[in-house]
């Protein structure tokens, strides 16, 4: 009677052994994050979720988002001609004049040797103020600011050539006070650098700083000119020389440390945050930094991408929900089953702080089912066994 009663305990002990073996099964598919079927119910649901977008990722997929090509420096800021030093109020001039002998007005009192044929006479250094133009002395009042210096002298050569014997004028900024462009940001020397009749471009301000501070390719250059502010990355500048446009008096040229990244969760190779350049990486390079899939755990038709995206990239996006800066929530379904996706997937550009998630496969989730119950319930058969013998 007690061998009898203490088998009955045992395989009342077995049957709780396989309902906890149940309850770490329902547990651990909890644990590590919903399914594909779940994903989607979540998706599709309008109580849930208003206005969230399913987009299927293939190349004969309508719904695709039109990637438009975003427009760069040479688009926005190209076609600017070198001008020259443009003068401005607080630059300072420095101005000579000569007049071949002999001379009535500039140098009179000083014969000229036989070896010399003119002799320059300079003129005070002019600071130009608030009117905006300066005096020269039998020239009367020269307006300057917006002017080219080469302007300058042709002015003031015009208005003393009936007065002095055959003049000539140099004009020289010797301080440089407007013409300027300033460099700032992650560089290794903010400052400010004048304009000259070379033209100096993005990547001339850029050098003059020093340089950047972190490697190129995750560096991104913001120009801002005349209230119009884009920025690219300084890879895709060096790389392309249109984008490396002649800069204008006033410019900012702001370099700026952005570490670009996405998160892979799920039965992705790893499960971690990972920076990418800024000029950008495609979805398949992206699956390829994390290790891909894991064998036997993913689901290859499971894998999304959610984005909170622009809504001019996608079609019927009205009246969907969207964040405080006009975005909307999209996730991007990819069926890596289909021959037709690792195209796409190519083409397919990963955007700042995407989330890529692989939800496990329903033979993964029974293989751990079936390793739980070998696991736990046959040891307790085992003792039942050994104790009924």
């Amino acid at each position: 009677m007690t061998r009898l009663t203490d088998l009955v305990k045992v395989r009342a002990r077995s049957g709780r052994h396989a309902l906890l073996a149940l309850a770490i099964l329902t547990s651990a598919c909890t644990s590590v994050g919903p399914g594909k079927q779940q994903v989607l119910k979540v998706a599709d649901s309008s109580t849930e979720i208003q206005g969230i977008q399913i987009i299927d990722l293939n190349t004969q997929g309508s719904q695709l988002p039109v990637m438009q090509p975003k427009p760069g420096f040479a688009d926005l800021f190209g076609g600017v001609a070198p001008m020259g030093q443009i003068v401005g109020i607080g630059d300072v001039l420095q101005i000579t004049v000569w007049e071949a002998p002999p001379a009535v007005l500039f140098g009179a009192t000083q014969a000229p040797t036989s070896a010399e044929t003119s002799r320059g006479t300079g003129l005070p250094d002019y600071l130009v103020g608030p009117s905006g133009a300066i005096s020269i002395p039998f020239a009367g009042t020269i307006p300057v600011v917006g002017r080219t210096l080469v302007d300058i002298e042709r002015d003031i050569t015009n208005r003393l050539r009936l007065k002095a014997h055959l003049p000539q004028v140099n004009v020289r900024m010797s301080q440089n006070m407007t013409s300027t462009v300033s460099v700032v940001g992650d560089v290794n020397n903010s400052t400010r650098i004048p304009l000259t009749p070379k033209g100096e471009t993005v990547l001339d301000a850029i050098a003059a700083g020093g340089g950047t501070k972190e490697a190129a390719t995750r560096m991104t250059i913001q120009l801002s000119r005349d209230g119009k502010v884009e920025m690219m990355p300084l890879q895709a500048i060096i790389s392309d020389p249109r984008q490396n446009v002649v800069l204008k008096a006033g410019d900012v040229v702001t370099a700026l440390y952005q570490p670009y990244s996405f998160t892979a969760l799920g039965a992705t190779g790893s499960n971690r945050e990972v920076q990418f350049e800024a000029t950008g990486i495609t979805l398949a390079q992206a699956l390829g930094r994390v290790s891909g899939l894991q064998d036997g755990r993913a689901d290859p038709k499971g894998m999304f991408l959610f984005r909170w995206e622009d809504p001019a990239r996608v079609n019927n996006a009205a009246g969907a929900a969207h964040r405080a800066d006009g975005r909307i929530p999209v996730i991007y379904r990819i069926n890596m089953r289909d021959p037709a996706t690792y195209f796409a997937m190519q083409n397919f550009q990963i955007q700042d702080h995407d989330v890529m998630y692989v939800s496990n496969s329903p033979v993964a989730d029974f293989q751990r089912f079936v390793n739980i119950l070998v696991g736990v319930v046959l040891p307790a058969v085992t003792i039942e066994n050994a104790l009924s013998n």
